[in-house]
């Protein structure tokens, strides 16, 4: 979705463009994975910290969702990290139309959240707060897209139900991706029902135990990372693999 830029979204990307410091954008171009075929392809970095761009979207606060929007649309991944902070900040203290224009407008502009950064900061403060007591249709409809992002969106989301105390939507999403080819997807599911074993251990074990035979080695690992050393060795060696109902199909 292209918007037009404001005056004031002009000012905060000259302001972006002054800070820039090519030394550590080149160190970010490395850590995002810029390079030919990888997953931050032409990605641009002015080289801007994040508690920097914290302090400008708490400075920009007053701009509109549609300049928060107008900035996202850009090349430039700092932009687009600071337009997200900026819809976080006016969700949260928007009334309900605010919140649903954010929310829409987010859903709309789903190819500039295109990095791991980007969707873990936002998906679950916007996504998945708009929808914490409302139909999860959506977060369905991403988990099931060709885009590698809302998938990585769909499952993040789910993190504001996990902190709920509600499990249901994040098990069903990651029984969803767990043959997910994408190294960042089976990422995503580890953390999350590692959030989930945090909170309710047993939740998390029973998951496992029915489907970790399935689960790609990194979403395994990223699951049982803070279980005890013999039980992360007993799930990796297939040890709970046993009682896998997929095991004898």
């Amino acid at each position: 979705m292209k918007t037009t830029p404001s005056a004031a979204t002009n000012a905060v990307v000259a302001q972006l463009n002054a800070l820039s410091d090519p030394t550590y954008a080149a160190v970010s171009r490395r850590f995002f994975k810029t390079g030919p075929g990888q997953y931050g392809a032409e990605d641009l970095f002015l080289g801007i910290r994040v508690p920097t761009l914290r302090a400008l979207a708490r400075q920009w606060g007053h701009l509109t969702p549609m300049d928060a929007a107008a900035l996202l649309d850009a090349p430039v991944h700092e932009q687009r990290f600071l337009a997200l902070l900026m819809m976080i900040g006016l969700y949260r203290k928007g009334k309900d139309v605010v919140k649903q224009r954010i929310f829409d407008l987010y859903l709309e502009n789903t190819e500039h959240v295109n990095s791991w950064d980007l969707v873990d900061l936002s998906a679950p403060h916007i996504v998945g707060q708009h929808l914490l007591e409302r139909d999860k249709t959506p977060l369905y409809r991403l988990a099931r897209s060709q885009n590698l992002w809302e998938r990585r969106i769909a499952v993040v989301a789910t993190f504001c139900d996990i902190r709920h105390g509600r499990f249901d939507h994040t098990l069903a999403i990651a029984q969803m991706l767990l043959n997910d080819r994408q190294d960042l997807i089976h990422k995503a599911v580890g953390w999350m029902l590692r959030e989930i074993g945090k909170r309710d251990p047993a939740v998390e074990k029973d998951f496992l135990t029915a489907h970790c035979r399935r689960m790609p080695r990194t979403m395994l690992r990223y699951a049982i990372e803070r279980f005890p050393e013999v039980e992360r060795r007993q799930f990796l060696k297939g040890g709970h693999r046993a009682k896998d109902p997929q095991a004898t199909r």
